[in-house]
């Protein structure tokens, strides 16, 4: 009977014993903390060199990302600090999609995103890349100012200088050709007429002188 009466004392505190040992294991115990959503691979790669910027940036998550406004940004800035985006990020599950823009210099690109894990708490984080070739327009070179040449309807309307040697010239023109001949044509017959006239009367003077 003794021995019976031990045995039912002591389940109780075994129990409780039992009991304690899994609160402390379950509570007590640190437990690790819960990982947010990491970035696993993107294009281009964090501190890689393409040759020219492409159309858009890629990011890759370990798992599918929450979405919503303002959830999931990206910045993609040159190495003067000027955004490359163009318009907003796409979210399609794990991946993201940021559009950039066609025409870039070259140098060093440093990307920021922030996007929400898959257990609500947002994330961000920050790599840099190299573009080699630059995609900008070359700029014009300054030309040297060159005199336009006259189109040919220009030049057959244009009025020719007048040259002064010219103008005596054309002061003798047909009319007064004419006219000064018709002058000297009247002058000759007058003369001749005057000397027909006087040729009977010189001879008559010179009969009587010699009788």
């Amino acid at each position: 009977m003794r021995t019976l009466t031990s045995s039912r004392s002591t389940a109780p505190l075994a129990l409780a014993a039992t009991l304690l040992a899994a609160f402390v294991f379950l509570f007590a115990w640190p437990q690790p903390a819960s990982a947010h959503d990491a970035l696993v691979d993107s294009s281009p790669a964090a501190d890689s060199t393409v040759e020219t910027l492409p159309g858009e940036l890629t990011l890759t998550f370990s798992a599918a990302l929450i979405g919503g406004d303002g959830s999931t940004e990206i910045v993609v800035t040159d190495a003067a600090g000027e955004s490359v985006t163009d318009g907003a990020a796409e979210l399609d599950g794990a991946m993201v999609t940021q559009p950039l823009v066609a025409e870039a210099d070259a140098g060093q690109y440093q990307v920021l995103w922030k996007v929400v894990s898959s257990d609500g708490h947002p994330t961000s984080g920050e790599f840099a890349f190299t573009v080699a070739t630059s995609t900008l327009p070359a700029e014009p070179s300054a030309a040297p100012t060159e005199t336009v040449a006259p189109t040919p309807d220009e030049t057959q309307t244009a009025a020719p200088a007048e040259d002064p040697s010219m103008e005596s010239i054309a002061s003798f023109s047909p009319g007064w050709l004419i006219g000064g001949a018709v002058v000297l044509l009247v002058v000759a017959i007058l003369l001749f007429l005057l000397l027909r006239r006087r040729g009977p009367r010189d001879s008559e003077s010179d009969t009587p002188a010699e009788r």
